[in-house]
């Protein structure tokens, strides 16, 4: 199978959905998450080896956005798109670090003014050489061939025309370009109810990739896979990280509703370790590349 999976009673969530739920949420997940708008699944030094072991969520967000670049083989010269960017903390660390060009596309209006405005205030150099673009993954409003490098962190997922975001991406990269991303996975076809509710419907998916049908699907699209990595024991620690945060930030919010969203939070983090065990939920790393004239 290399289509997405689906089982039982599935809602079939838009874009429009999803561009719904990010703008409604933005607020609620920088005052929790990160206020500078770090959203995304860390790679931890030690993986999910212990409960007293490495627990440094900003670290580990840091680490999986280098752990990226370096696969991709990212460098000063290239022009990277970002696609679900998000609040854009990627590419201003990319062009900190790396000091490349950038341009980040997300369907969320709102996270793409928060990227924007941060971007103003910072007022940094180094990230001036970035835009940020409202739009879809499956109508890029970019001419072929712009991109070095399409980079993603756990955001193509939830694109409910898989194939179709996967044939823009290669339209939208040169020759000899990369695809690197994270993102997370549907390991197996069924999934239980409280899955579907706390791990799949809470952010409006419909449906994902085993780590070997992503492969099947990039290599439909055209690409040549040159890495797939599982990282399921990141993503574990990333939550039980996090639902520990929501219970220790609840005891000290006193508005209601406030509190009553992170115990929520912490609720469905206990949920989606269980369905990571169970099987129902992955996380993984794929570098692909649009092959040259003459080589497919």
């Amino acid at each position: 199978m290399s289509g997405p999976q689906r089982s039982g009673a599935v809602a079939e969530f838009t874009e429009q959905d999803v561009g719904d739920f990010f703008d409604q949420t933005t607020q609620t997940y920088l005052s929790f998450w990160d206020s500078e708008g770090v959203l995304h699944t860390g790679y931890f030094a030690d993986g999910d080896d212990g409960e007293d072991a490495d627990e440094d969520y900003a670290a580990a967000a840091t680490r999986t956005s280098d752990l990226i670049a370096a696969e991709a083989g990212i460098d000063s010269s290239s022009l990277v798109l970002d696609v679900g960017c998000g609040c854009g903390n990627f590419l201003f660390h990319l062009a900190r670090q790396i000091g490349c060009r950038g341009a980040g596309l997300d369907l969320s209006i709102e996270r793409i003014k928060f990227a924007r405005q941060r971007q103003v205030e910072l007022g940094e150099v180094a990230i001036g050489n970035i835009e940020f673009r409202h739009g879809s993954a499956t109508r890029m409003p970019f001419e072929p061939a712009r991109f070095s490098h399409v980079v993603s962190q756990d955001a193509l997922f939830l694109v409910p025309d898989k194939p179709l975001s996967h044939a823009e991406i290669y339209r939208v990269l040169r020759p000899g370009g990369v695809l690197a991303f994270s993102d997370f996975l549907q390991p197996t076809k069924d999934i239980g109810p409280r899955a579907r509710k706390h791990v799949y419907d809470r952010v409006r998916w419909n449906g994902g990739y085993s780590l070997v049908d992503y492969q099947v699907a990039l290599a439909r699209a055209g690409f040549e896979i040159v890495l797939a990595r599982d990282l399921g024991s990141h993503i574990k620690k990333t939550y039980r990280v996090l639902g520990r945060t929501a219970i220790e930030r609840a005891e000290t919010t006193p508005d209601k509703a406030a509190r009553d969203w992170m115990l929520a939070f912490a609720e469905s983090c206990g949920e989606i370790q269980i369905a990571i065990d169970q099987g129902e939920f992955g996380w993984g790393i794929f570098v692909a590349r649009k092959p040259r004239p003459g080589r497919r």
